[in-house]
């Protein structure tokens, strides 16, 4: 069976936290994902009190994201976070458009990039990775993708997969999966609209009220070393709606 997880990004817009753990528990998850809006201003005594909150709901955060400013400016900070909350995977989740490679050279140069700020972080027993959206699946000009470079540029990176960015980027997440399957150690369960469904949520849908084959990709997803399923919507207009119908499809695959 398994502990599903909650990326806490979806509930930006619904707070205080305390509540979201709150939902989150009675509707069944055992984990959630952090990133920086709930973690990233507090100080030690903060993080303390986070984490007892969490354990008194019953849950963990196994994951974070971390920016790549911060894994490389104060990796200490960011391991001070990842240690207090019980964290097992780091995920570094985002490049501003005008952050981004434009070429070969740039996205492979990303990654060794990648590779260097999780040294300290890999080094220090977690498991460290990029966690990708649709950018990484537009072609280059020698036909390769970003991901393929990010990957040849930096060896040692695990895989956040996030299947809905993938089909979204339009590439096949089966082949995907079955090319960097060993590399992938958390993944993102999200579900798409039919086309022209769901404006007002950009287009996401619960986990199983979608598009995305999620009764195919779950039990494959699961003879990879993923070790976290996480649900994501990015823009949900109904919090409890989103954290009750995902996990009831998911506990159905």
């Amino acid at each position: 069976m398994t502990d599903f997880s909650f990326q806490l990004y979806s509930a930006r817009n619904y707070p205080p936290y305390s509540d979201v753990y709150a939902l989150l528990a009675d509707a069944g998850y055992k984990q959630v994902e952090g990133f920086a809006g709930v973690y990233g201003d507090l100080d030690q005594a903060g993080l303390d009190a986070l984490k007892a909150e969490l354990d008194a709901r019953g849950l963990s955060m196994p994951t974070g994201h971390f920016s790549i400013e911060l894994l490389e400016n104060d990796p200490q900070r960011a391991l001070a976070i990842a240690r207090t909350l019980g964290m097992r995977s780091v995920y570094c989740p985002w490049l501003m458009p005008e952050e981004r490679p434009t070429d070969v050279a740039g996205w492979h140069a990303l990654g060794a990039r990648l590779e260097k700020a999780g040294k300290p972080i890999r080094e220090a027993g977690f498991d460290f990775g990029w966690h990708n959206h649709d950018f990484e699946f537009f072609p280059l000009e020698d036909g390769s993708m970003p991901l393929d470079q990010i990957f040849a540029g930096g060896p040692s990176l695990s895989w956040e997969a996030d299947i809905a960015w993938v089909v979204r980027g339009k590439a096949d997440p089966f082949m995907w999966i079955e090319k960097y399957g060993p590399r992938i150690t958390s993944v993102h369960v999200k579900d798409i609209a039919p086309a022209g469904e769901n404006t007002d949520e950009d287009g996401w849908a619960d986990v199983g009220h979608g598009t995305v084959p999620w009764d195919k990709l779950l039990p494959v997803m699961r003879n990879t070393p993923a070790r976290h399923f996480i649900v994501e919507h990015d823009n949900p207009n109904d919090l409890g709606r989103l954290v009750r119908r995902s996990i009831a499809s998911l506990k159905t695959y």
